[in-house]
């Protein structure tokens, strides 16, 4: 432990940060790692649209239906293991270091799946293009909950995870001309759709370059003098556009600085500290993974194979259009009306819907199925996104991107692998006979899921709305981490002394 203590400071840093009035320097946080949604989305729309062109034994790379719902298991694995890896580093290493390297990881594997020659070709790249994606979310989830005031956390925190709909709403509007034959031989197609998404990534580093590091990860870290500057540029450039800034509103705080967090406290803070947290994080996190990618890695294939369609970017980017909508339209409610009453209401409100779905499934026709999805994912993707924004906030600063890629990862492992293959199977097994409602059961098992968190976020929900992040969870390098903390919604368990 020798040369892990650096000292004790007293900073006014968090309080600085949250009393900023929204400027031109949050819009560059929103874009320059914001982005990395609208990426993924891209990512799986392709794949769930071009499902047909994948399965040609000529063009495309000769896969099964299992295989396509394969192919979306590994890309969630890959992300579930770069999320885990990544994540440790974030939290040691910094913020921007790793949302500078995960996106290049990101970058130079898409760029490989279009020169996929096989599928274990195909499946290795989808792997690494999973753990780029994966290590995105813990570093840009955590810089981007850092650097935001604390009045606008939840909006901006939900509406940036619903981006993920852009991308997919693009990628199912690229895909049709790229899968027209007529315009684009067949065997390019497919392949130049993934280049797309390593120039779109080209483009976001270019922005995020110009993002700094994460000031209240500098001075927990020995850096203060840094995390000074940065702060000090931050204000005169919000002051120039704004005005006179107010004063800040929640004080200093006292942090004993370490270079490294040790992995036994963190899994102390978050088994031992938080229980009730760490349960509501898991159930948010199973219930939407399992929901998104069994539908919606599927969604092409269910069309295409139960009811004809033979272009499917359509029907999914009007899919798309609501979930971002909903994302966008209701992320406000979640820092007004509050993080419990709106996490748990629009899970419980897509889990019936879906429910009643699955029972109408033999009665609906393509246009149909998609206007129900669209109705009840506009509340989905709300809740979807939120589950991001409760691990990222409710945990103490120094665990908050491991925190975020533990949750996914086990979340996501538990609904987001196991997903994509009962769907696959299920699609295979009903195809022969063309009845749809051989798939219903995939729908029951997500409505039941998205009902359970939704109850759960009743019972163990945090109103962390207008909140700072210190006082939702008191860093474990705070002078006072050993007395019960603080903040609405903690569970006042005592703090455990990082010395």
């Amino acid at each position: 432990m020798a040369g892990v203590q650096t000292g004790t400071i007293t900073t006014d840093i968090p309080a600085r940060l949250d009393r900023l009035p929204w400027s031109r320097f949050h819009w560059l946080v929103v874009i320059g790692l914001g982005t990395v949604w609208i990426l993924d989305g891209l990512e799986v729309t392709i794949v769930g649209s071009m499902s047909d062109a994948l399965k040609d034994g000529t063009t495309g790379l000769g896969m099964s239906s299992f295989d396509v719902g394969l192919a979306g298991a590994i890309y969630v694995a890959g992300a579930c293991i770069g999320a885990l890896f990544f994540g440790q580093l974030t939290d040691k290493l910094g913020r921007k270091k790793l949302f500078l390297i995960t996106l290049a990881v990101y970058t130079v594997a898409t760029v490989l799946t279009a020169f996929s020659m096989n599928p274990m070709w195909y499946f290795a790249c989808r792997f690494l293009t999973g753990a780029g994606i994966g290590g995105e979310y813990a570093a840009i989830n955590s810089a981007i909950d850092e650097l935001i005031p604390k009045k606008y956390r939840g909006r901006v925190d939900v509406a940036i995870n619903g981006s993920f709909w852009v991308g997919a709403a693009g990628g199912s509007l690229l895909t049709i001309p790229l899968l027209d034959p007529t315009l684009i031989d067949a065997e390019w197609g497919w392949r130049l759709a993934f280049g797309l998404g390593a120039i779109l990534a080209v483009g976001i580093l270019i922005v995020r370059r110009n993002v700094p590091e994460s000031p209240r990860w500098l001075f927990i870290h020995g850096r203060e003098d840094e995390g000074e500057k940065i702060v000090k540029d931050i204000e005169h450039t919000v002051e120039g556009q704004s005005g006179s800034l107010p004063e800040p509103e929640d004080g200093t705080i006292t942090v004993r600085q370490r270079k490294t967090i040790s992995l036994v406290l963190i899994a102390k803070t978050v088994f031992t500290l938080y229980p009730k947290r760490t349960v509501l994080c898991f159930s948010l996190f199973v219930a939407q993974a399992f929901l998104y990618n069994a539908f919606f890695f599927t969604y092409g294939d269910t069309l295409g194979t139960f009811m004809d369609v033979k272009q499917t970017g359509y029907y999914i980017a009007i899919f798309a259009v609501s979930n971002f909508c909903g994302a966008l339209l209701l992320s406000r409610l979640f820092d007004t009306v509050g993080r419990v009453k709106m996490i748990a209401g629009t899970y419980l409100i897509s889990g019936v819907g879906l429910a009643i779905a699955g029972m109408m499934l033999g009665s609906l026709t393509a246009v149909t199925l998609t206007m129900f999805g669209a109705a009840i994912f506009f509340f989905a993707s709300a809740g979807a996104s939120a589950a991001y924004l409760t691990a990222s906030e409710v945990f103490p600063m120094e665990t908050r991107a491991l925190c975020i890629a533990f949750f996914y990862a086990i979340g996501t492992a538990v609904g987001g692998i196991t997903g994509p293959l009962l769907f696959g199977s299920l699609i295979e097994n009903a195809s022969a006979s063309k009845d749809i409602t051989g798939i219903a059961i995939g729908y029951f098992i997500g409505a039941a899921l998205m009902i359970v968190g939704g109850i759960v976020a009743i019972v163990f929900g945090v109103h962390a709305e207008g909140e700072s992040l210190e006082n939702i969870a008191t860093p474990l390098t705070a002078e006072d981490a050993d007395v019960e903390g603080g903040g609405p919604g903690t569970e006042k368990e005592k703090q455990p002394s990082p010395a």
